[in-house]
């Protein structure tokens, strides 16, 4: 691994556990056993640094989503997969799961990099709105309706990961079902 990404991952680490407004070059230095002359090397202060972690962490959940992604498959199933693999990814990389749901809203994190584009986001958008064409999903706004989605998946992984429920093949099915139909006619 690069000193880069030791840096960002420690950064990651760190925010995770003592949040964003705690942790200082200081912090990320000491335990990433770097010098600030690495840090400002690869990145020109901490909201850059911060972005950065956020963009690396949108990509590997956007193609996390779209594993075994096939926009040929019949509607539900598309929904289903991309769901479940959102589901997935919360559970397997839960730091940066967390870390992309508590800060999407920041002023911290850039526009343009909050509102980055990616194939997951597209595919989703896809769905819904071949899905308004068809009379399957609600007319509403495309991304109020992704966000309905997502915030139902969130609230499920963090009552997981709090042991509220065991979140078994039974309660992972009733979860996509309930996603469903939340933006089902």
């Amino acid at each position: 691994m690069s000193k880069r990404d030791d840096i960002m991952n420690t950064t990651l680490d760190l925010i995770d556990e003592e949040g964003l407004q705690s942790v200082t070059f200081a912090k990320i230095m000491k335990r990433a056993n770097v010098g600030s002359g690495t840090i400002f090397n690869y990145f020109g202060g901490k909201e850059e640094l911060v972005n950065e972690v956020y963009r690396k962490a949108r990509i590997h959940m956007g193609a996390c989503m779209l594993e075994g992604y096939d926009p040929e498959t019949e509607l539900y199933e598309r929904f289903k997969g991309i769901q479940l693999n959102r589901l997935r990814f919360a559970i397997d990389f839960p730091k940066e799961y967390r870390f992309i749901d508590s800060y999407s809203y920041s002023p911290y994190i850039s526009p343009d990099i909050r509102n980055m584009e990616d194939d997951s986001r597209e595919a989703m958008e896809s769905i819904i709105t071949d899905g308004q064409k068809q009379g399957i999903i609600r007319e509403m706004n495309v991304m109020l309706c992704h966000q309905i989605i997502h915030g139902i998946i969130t609230a499920v992984v963090r009552g997981y990961q709090i042991n509220k429920y065991p979140l078994n093949e039974l309660q992972v099915h009733q979860s996509l079902e309930a996603c469903w139909k939340a933006i089902k006619v």
